[in-house]
């Protein structure tokens, strides 16, 4: 029995963890926070049925990894979760006789502020909890921020920047492609306040609301939060709205907040109760992951019974072709709700579902429709077995073990759509001007067939400079970015192919076993793609597959001829870590982040995973005396820690101040 839980953890661990980099760090909801949270709460669970807990488990890791794109910084202070509750007798409880504020708990991406001389002069996003984003640049264009305030002495504080529902809808109006436009205002403040260009940011009405105060050390407080939320508010600060609670007016308190959601503009998930009583809440100090002086409360799901009339299939560019379940209308939340996805055949069956089933519905963060439960449970569903767009067979696959649909013909019209948007985004051959409308219009006037045919869009300049929407300038502009793509690093051409499971990390780890060589990456075999570490069986075999595909190595050989691959530039120095396993943790002092340290580490031969184990050469860890996760597992796997400093002496340089290159 201990061996089956420990099995369902580390499943649960997994599926939890890839669900947390989806929305942290790339905007993404691949799962519910109706389904997060029931997964969260079983693993918690099994964690206090066997005592233990697994590395990296999402109970004691806080967020996900900061992007690349956008400078990192460490936070003075760690950013910890809230423990929840929906209950709210376990909420009145919580208060142990003592006042408390309970404020909106508000939906959007979290922000750390800094002013000193009375300016403000640093904003950074939350990350992971202890690395951030900087955003300053962006923060100065959000509509309610003050630039300058009367304080002079170092200012910190925490708060919220959101996109409320008004502006939302507006935005999302603006945008053509219904596939363009964006899930919920979350997501699009996410990536509104995580611009490059602070432009944009600023056309997208982002607001600010303060709901915590860090620092500010000479101004007397009397112990209050109440106090710093009145402070704040005098320097000028919007604050979340807030009530003085006790154990005799909370349950009406909330009462007053769920009116209030019903119209209220900002995006909110739930309340936040904190101790008034500053010291007290102090004195509690915190768990592995969360403070002890305040506690979330999440809305209990609105959910409504109705009646399922149709599945829909929506294929994609790999092929997946989507469940979208089609129902009685019903109001969720305050708006009428007649469509969810139901994700794959797993999750379909799963749920039992037959057309005429009475169903209940909600939606997630009172936003996205899901599925809860099927009160009939007909389970009389036919799942097609020809494709809707090209009605050619469809097959049932399992990949990372979940059943899907997908269609098996590679010629198929929306699998070549999507192929082709994939082709030209950025990440891939980086070319402007072919919006997925565009290639649609191009391909059905018969000038693209394949990959290697956008290299001859030359030869309908005239047809393509008349179409709708063109005209000579945007004309040539779309040619010279086809040109300018024509040289490309071999990662991005073989993420650019399409291959189902191969992102652009698993391409980089594929071309750097294979030294970057073309010839010998299309005739690798299964066995030699699975010894790669970080690529399975699956998705060795699909990687093979679709280069011995007669197909497909013809059209490859045509694209081939079209453009340059370029190979990165290769690190002169010795591979000195050639067969050693690192793992890296906390903050640093001599390398910019992590990342910088993982590229020397890597460019001496060496490999950075991010949970220790027996194989581990030694653990990266500044506060070596810490009882971090990281730290007991290789004290307990007699794993060595090391400090960045001794590290560097033993590893790197030995003597050499030159030996190492991404430092500050």
């Amino acid at each position: 029995m201990q061996d089956m839980k420990l099995e369902r953890m580390k499943e649960l661990v997994d599926i939890l963890n890839k669900a947390s980099e989806s929305y942290y760090a790339k905007d993404e909801e691949t799962m519910s926070n109706f389904e997060y949270d029931k997964l969260y709460d079983e693993l918690v669970r099994l964690e206090e049925e066997t005592g233990v807990i697994l590395t990296n488990s999402p109970t004691v890791n806080v967020g996900y990894v900061a992007v690349d794109e956008l400078p990192k910084e460490t936070h003075e202070k760690p950013m910890l979760s809230l423990g929840k509750t929906k209950s709210r007798e376990e909420l009145r409880d919580w208060l142990q006789g003592h006042k408390a504020l309970l404020s909106w708990k508000l939906d959007g991406l979290t922000i750390v502020l800094t002013y000193q001389n009375g300016e403000l002069v640093k904003a950074v996003t939350r990350g992971n909890g202890e690395v951030g984003e900087v955003i300053t640049n962006n923060a100065r264009t959000f509509m309610n921020i003050p630039l300058k305030i009367s304080y002079t002495g170092e200012l910190i504080l925490r708060g919220e920047a959101v996109i409320g529902y008004a502006d939302f809808e507006k935005i999302n109006a603006q945008i053509e492609n219904p596939e363009d436009r964006y899930k919920n205002p979350r997501n699009l403040c996410s990536g509104s306040v995580r611009q490059l260009n602070n432009k944009i940011t600023a056309e997208r009405n982002v607001r600010f609301f303060a709901f915590s105060l860090v620092k500010a050390d000479d101004v007397d407080f009397e112990n209050s939060m109440e106090k710093q939320f009145v402070f704040l508010e005098k320097m000028g600060f919007q604050v979340v709205e807030r009530y003085a609670v006790t154990e005799d007016t909370i349950l009406d308190t909330i009462d007053v907040f769920e009116k209030k959601i019903e119209t209220y503009d900002i995006p909110s998930d739930g309340l936040v109760l904190s101790y008034d009583d500053l010291a007290f809440g102090q004195s509690l100090g915190r768990t592995a992951k969360f403070p002890r002086n305040a506690i979330a409360f999440k809305w209990a799901d609105e959910v409504k019974e109705t009646i399922l009339r149709e599945i829909e299939w929506s294929p994609s560019r790999t092929g997946l072709i989507n469940p979208v379940a089609i129902f009685d209308p019903v109001e969720l939340e305050g708006t009428t709700v007649s469509r969810a996805s139901v994700h794959n055949i797993s999750v379909l069956r799963g749920l039992k579902l037959g057309i005429g089933d009475h169903i209940m519905v909600y939606k997630a963060n009172m936003i996205i429709p899901q599925i809860a439960e099927n009160l009939t449970c007909s389970n009389q569903l036919d799942i097609p077995n020809v494709c809707p767009v090209c009605e050619k067979e469809t097959k049932i696959m399992a990949v990372k073990e979940a059943l899907s649909l997908y269609c098996i013909n590679e010629k198929c019209a929306a699998k070549q759509i999507k192929g082709f948007t994939l082709f030209v985004s950025r990440d891939a051959m980086n070319i402007d001007g072919l919006s997925e409308a565009t290639l649609e219009k191009l391909i059905s006037c018969g000038f693209i067939q394949d990959f290697a045919s956008l290299y001859y869009l030359e030869q309908h300049r005239e047809a393509i400079a008349s179409m709708e929407g063109f005209g000579e300038k945007s004309c040539q502009n779309l040619l010279d970015s086809i040109e300018k793509s024509r040289k490309v690093i071999l990662p991005r051409f073989l993420y650019a192919l399409g291959i189902a499971n191969i992102g652009v990390a698993t391409a980089k780890l594929i071309c750097k076993a294979f030294r970057y060589d073309m010839d010998s990456i299309r005739n690798a075999g299964v066995e030699e793609l699975s010894q790669i570490e970080g690529i399975g069986e699956v998705i060795a075999k699909a990687f093979y597959d679709y280069m011995q595909e007669p197909d497909n190595r013809l059209k490859l050989d045509a694209l081939l001829k079209e453009v340059q691959l370029e190979k990165p530039e290769v690190d002169q120095r010795v591979q000195t870590l050639d067969g050693l396993s690192f793992v890296v943790t906390g903050s640093l002092n001599h390398y910019k982040n992590r990342d910088a340290l993982k590229e020397d580490i890597e460019a001496l031969g060496g490999k950075v995973t991010g949970s220790v184990t027996g194989k581990t050469t030694c653990l990266i860890n500044n506060d070596v005396t810490s009882n971090s996760s990281k730290n007991k597992k290789a004290k307990e796997l007699g794993v060595p820690i090391l400090s960045e400093d001794d590290f560097i002496a033993q590893y790197l340089n030995g003597g050499n101040e030159n030996a190492y290159q991404n430092t500050k």
